[in-house]
């Protein structure tokens, strides 16, 4: 019998941190710096299993994160739906970059996620959220290489546990 590339309870033990720090209080000054951790998280998870983060799966837990997060229906199920597809597009060429590239490559990707943000936030506020609003981007590539070891050791972690 076949098993999964990375066993589902690391992908759900990942995502409920990724959760649980986006939804975390922060004071007032660290909130822009703060990264989109659940957006993180799943950039790694496409990147690594692509048959487990669907399009369904990513705008689902999107839709979950705004009722937790209390922000508009909707707005970070398209902005993970978006990075999703984006990600399937582009896998297997950010999947085999040398490290500093895959990090400039989740930057965009981070970027163009801001951007989805931006265009929401505008249609249903019509006020600019201030040029804060694109560090989050800046601070989430800066993680992204020690994020990839850590989720990429607990993924081994998991999977060696498994074969034993």
């Amino acid at each position: 019998m076949k098993r999964p590339n990375a066993p589902w309870q690391a992908i759900f033990l990942s995502i409920a941190v990724a959760y649980l720090l986006s939804i975390m209080p922060l004071p007032y000054w660290l909130q822009p710096y703060w990264p989109y951790w659940l957006a993180l998280v799943m950039t790694y998870w496409c990147l690594e299993t692509n048959q487990l983060m669907g399009l369904g799966r990513a705008f689902l837990l999107g839709i979950l994160l705004d009722l937790l997060a209390g922000t508009l229906l909707g707005q970070h199920g398209l902005s993970l739906l978006i990075l999703v597809y984006l990600l399937g597009l582009f896998r297997n060429r950010i999947r085999f970059f040398p490290a500093w590239q895959q990090t400039l490559a989740v930057l965009a990707l981070l970027f163009n996620d801001r951007v989805v943000q931006l265009w929401v936030v505008m249609a249903s506020q019509g006020q600019f959220p201030g040029w804060q609003f694109w560090l989050a981007p800046v601070a989430g590539a800066l993680l992204w290489p020690w994020l990839f070891l850590m989720l990429d050791s607990l993924r081994r972690y998991w999977r060696n546990r498994h074969q034993q």
